[in-house]
């Protein structure tokens, strides 16, 4: 019997939702989404979000962000000309500390110059200070006075909200029975979540079909085959 023909798909991007009423709050992240909303009532003007990725660091910011009116930006971007505009929105979300070439000279100003005008600044990471190979101990030394919080990845109960707000995202209708049989079999993460149902919806467009239990075993074991090999 011919196999039906595959339907052509087309790679569209679905933009995260980084909105308040999109943060699922568990065990895992409860303390630090106690103190984004504790805001500005903090400890510090600094304050450390670290964790695996995708584990919500950035939606976390990006809820601060509107609640404190903050910019965003990468690690890369603070540079020396730049520190006195970054810092006088007086607030400002600063984004992979630890996944990009920094300017360690620019990012001690920063702190310093922040601290001097009272403005507020989030730091997201996967790993603490310590292990990003700071070269310059002043600085080092101020991150690790820094108030911190960590988020851990996601228990089950997360994993599986979260699957099913994904698979809502997309408009996609999935049986409770087969997020049951994803949230057992993948790698405890919200990005591989996100992955995961990204590769879900392009399959099941392909074939014309419902996301089923049948196509989500294959699909993770393509993706376990591809992991062993890299």
């Amino acid at each position: 019997m011919r196999e039906a023909p595959k339907q052509l798909t087309f790679d569209l991007p679905l933009d995260p939702r980084y909105g308040r009423e999109d943060f699922l709050v568990s065990p895992s992240n409860e303390q630090a989404y106690a103190l984004i909303e504790s805001w500005p009532n903090w400890p510090d003007n600094i304050l450390l979000l670290t964790g695996p990725r995708g584990s919500g660091k950035s939606h976390l910011a990006a809820i601060w962000a509107e609640s404190a009116h903050a910019w965003i930006i990468d690690a890369f971007e603070v540079t020396q000309d730049k520190v006195p505009h970054l810092i006088s929105n007086g607030a400002l979300a600063i984004e992979d500390m630890d996944r990009a070439e920094r300017d360690e000279a620019a990012l001690f100003h920063l702190l310093n110059l922040a601290r001097e005008r009272k403005a507020f600044l989030i730091l997201t990471s996967e790993t603490p200070p310590d292990r990003w190979n700071l070269r310059t101990p002043d600085l080092l030394s101020r991150l690790r006075l820094a108030p911190s919080v960590s988020l851990g990845a996601p228990d089950d109960a997360l994993l599986k909200a979260v699957l099913v707000k994904l698979f809502v995202d997309r408009q996609l209708v999935v049986d409770t029975s087969v997020v049951d049989y994803i949230a057992l079999r993948i790698e405890r993460s919200l990005a591989k979540a996100a992955e995961l149902v990204t590769l879900l919806d392009r399959e099941a467009l392909s074939r014309g079909r419902r996301v089923s239990r049948a196509i989500a075993a294959e699909i993770l074991d393509a993706a376990q085959e591809a992991d062993e090999v890299e």
